[in-house]
């Protein structure tokens, strides 16, 4: 099989599975828009991208270490708690097409970077990554082409679901009264709160 297409079958794979970054880009689209939502799923792509270059370029030899491991995991489920916090707790204003409104509309930079460190703070999106470069490394051996194409093929399928999600989010918005929009804010912020503690309490049990 070509590695473009086992690399599409993986992001598929990757692309359908639930996590902090996927209910924040649904919470992110309906709120915000599918301009705001797309930022967020290319700071994502963004993300995914430095964590497939480090792991490619020897970052598994840092992220082994059971004390790293352990820094990754308690640091990576606290940014969680926090970016759940900030979500639930945010003040927003329902107008009368169902927009939610910030009290401050944070810039463009701010969803790519918010997209880049929720997903970056994940410490298992960094073991899967270093899971798969070590596995697709064993597998091709010395044949660097076939090692980016794998990879390419991934990340871009990635990136795909991920604007196609959001798309399909921000249409769904004007089926959606204003209360439940509400709530779907404050869900999100529930779920990014568990997925933090989930992550930590995961972290010590495995250390």
């Amino acid at each position: 099989m070509h590695p473009l297409l086992e690399g599409m079958i993986l992001g598929l794979t990757l692309a359908i599975m639930l996590g902090p970054a996927m209910f924040s880009l649904i919470q992110t689209s309906i709120h915000r828009g599918l301009y705001r939502g797309i930022l967020l799923a290319g700071g994502i792509f963004l993300s995914d991208l430095a964590l497939v270059v480090a792991c490619y370029l020897g970052a598994v030899q840092v992220i082994g270490n059971d004390r790293n491991y352990l820094m990754f995991g308690v640091i990576g489920g606290v940014v969680l708690v926090i970016f759940g916090v900030v979500t639930f707790l945010r003040k927003v204003q329902v107008t009368d097409d169902n927009n939610l409104i910030d009290v401050k509309m944070p810039g463009p930079l701010t969803y790519i970077l918010k997209g880049f460190f929720l997903n970056f703070a994940n410490p298992f999106v960094w073991i899967f990554w270093v899971s798969v470069m070590v596995t697709v490394s064993s597998g091709y051996g010395a044949d660097s082409w076939s090692i980016q194409t794998f990879f390419a093929g991934s990340l871009l399928t990635i990136l795909s679901t991920d604007i196609l999600k959001v798309i399909v989010a921000a249409r769904l918005k004007r089926y959606l009264k204003p209360r439940i929009l509400i709530l779907i804010n404050h869900i999100v912020g529930i779920l990014l709160v568990l997925f933090g503690i989930y992550l930590v309490i995961r972290t010590f049990i495995n250390f």
